[in-house]
């Protein structure tokens, strides 16, 4: 099955138009023709069956002929991870977590990031792109980035994490984490978050985990941390 993406689609959609570039990979590469059957998620839960009612490469439409709510996990992950200093390694990072299951993503800049300026709009398509290729209809969050100091300092709800490398006192997320709760992991750059942003975060309740026995990459972490919580839940 070859999942289309279509925020405008709504329940309540009987007709609709796919974008320029979709018709023509529609009816030119898939060659898809009137009378065939599409799937579509709108990334907020719901997978439609849409049958072909035109065939253009400039102009592709489609009637909703069948309609599904995807079940939502029991729990909600918000993975925040520092960017890395080359661009290609958090698109992985993006893109396996969707796989994997994500819910909200908050570039997070540190003391010490070497990247600081961060372009969405490729990490939207990343994500689009994903959440296609692995059957999932719900898309996740991309936050704007945030300061460090000014995320901590926010109120959430469930649980609160912070993984680090500094040689003090760190318990194993796999054996703290709950099942079925909301969850916030702080992911820090290449040089690891600084003494003060981990005293900042434990004073705003974040607890100090550790991800295993190696140093990880950020964005390998970032997928250890991740899996772990859909393990978790399983």
């Amino acid at each position: 099955m070859q999942l289309f993406y279509n925020p405008d689609v709504t329940e309540s959609t009987v007709e609709f138009t796919f974008p320029k570039d979709e018709s023509k990979h529609i009816a030119k590469v898939l060659r898809k023709k009137q009378g065939d059957e599409l799937q579509i998620t709108n990334g907020r839960g719901w997978l439609f069956s849409a049958e072909i009612i035109l065939a253009d490469i400039k102009l592709c439409k489609a009637k909703i002929v069948s309609k599904k709510l995807q079940d939502k996990k029991p729990y909600n992950l918000h993975l925040v991870v520092a960017p890395t200093k080359m661009n290609d390694r958090y698109e992985w990072f993006l893109e396996k977590a969707t796989e994997i299951g994500i819910d909200t993503i908050t570039p997070i800049i540190c003391d010490h990031s070497e990247r600081k300026v961060i372009k969405t709009d490729r990490f939207e398509k990343i994500l689009q792109s994903a959440m296609k290729q692995s059957l999932n209809c719900f898309l996740p969050k991309l936050k704007q980035p945030i300061t460090f100091k000014d995320f901590v300092t926010k109120d959430f709800t469930g649980q609160k994490f912070i993984a680090h490398c500094e040689d003090t006192e760190r318990k194993s997320l796999k054996k703290v984490l709950k099942s079925q709760t909301d969850i916030i992991i702080l992911i820090g750059p290449e040089g690891d978050f600084s003494v003060k942003e981990i005293e900042m975060a434990m004073a705003n309740n974040f607890i100090p985990v550790t991800l295993g026995k190696t140093r990880l990459r950020t964005e390998t972490a970032a997928i250890v941390a991740c899996h772990s919580v859909a393990f978790a839940n399983e």
